[in-house]
């Protein structure tokens, strides 16, 4: 098995999958916000960004595959995936309780006018990053993104080591 995968002809496979990936945790996220109506919060929307990147990278090294492009892709994406984890980690402190956003909850607008004023109070107030809108099995979006992005760091992070080494 190990072998199999330090086969090079499946590396070039590897911008598809983290692009796939990627597309499918973004299309979840969207679905649950536009079809369930989940409405996200700011740490939320900050955890899709990794994926963006993410996509954006592996679908532009799609086009043109080379061994050098693909490890680079695979690196940012172990990256970006354990920075998304972090996020996620520091989302779910915030939904447990164990510490308070710095992103999220009410900052006071800067009044210029009467109008100002009347359009800050018609509109609905933000999301707070502590509530927690779905759950599966006890756990939250944010817990099970924490663990996906963490599992797939550790195996971008393992890909690229053997690539090197092929």
């Amino acid at each position: 098995m190990s072998a199999m995968l330090d086969d090079p002809k499946l590396h070039r496979w590897y911008p598809a999958i983290l692009f796939a990936i990627s597309a499918g945790a973004l299309g979840l996220a969207l679905h649950a916000q536009f079809v369930l109506g989940l409405e996200p919060c700011n740490l939320c929307l900050y955890q899709r960004i990794p994926y963006a990147v993410i996509g954006l990278f592996a679908g532009a090294c799609m086009t043109r595959p080379n061994a050098k492009a693909v490890r680079a892709v695979v690196g940012l994406a172990a990256l970006a995936f354990a920075i998304g984890a972090a996020i996620a980690v520091y989302h779910v402190g915030v939904e447990q309780h164990w510490w308070v956003s710095a992103v999220c909850g009410g900052t006071l607008p800067t009044l210029g006018s009467t109008t100002d004023l009347m359009a800050g109070l018609s509109a609905p107030p933000e999301k707070s990053c502590d509530s927690v809108d779905w759950v599966f099995l006890g756990l939250s979006m944010a817990t099970y993104n924490a663990a996906f992005s963490a599992v797939m760091a550790g195996l971008c992070f393992v890909a690229v080591r053997r690539m090197r080494a092929a």
